[in-house]
């Protein structure tokens, strides 16, 4: 489900993988590699992703429903 929401956040904010990837401070295949599931999401880039879009860890980890 993670996976999904991060796809589906980033959408929501109408941003491109590159625009997301600038905010991690990493590289676009890296981030579509995270977002795909290739890669599992370091714990940080979680925690950062989670503020910039303004929800809540257990929302973007799929734990709840409630942004």
């Amino acid at each position: 489900m993670l996976l999904r929401r991060l796809e589906d956040l980033r959408i929501d904010h109408d941003l491109t993988q590159q625009e997301v990837a600038d905010i991690l401070f990493c590289k676009r295949e890296v981030y579509r590699r995270y977002e795909k599931g290739i890669r599992e999401l370091p714990l940080s880039y979680a925690i950062m992703l989670a503020d910039f879009y303004q929800v809540s860890l257990d929302y973007l980890v799929g734990r709840t429903d409630k942004k």
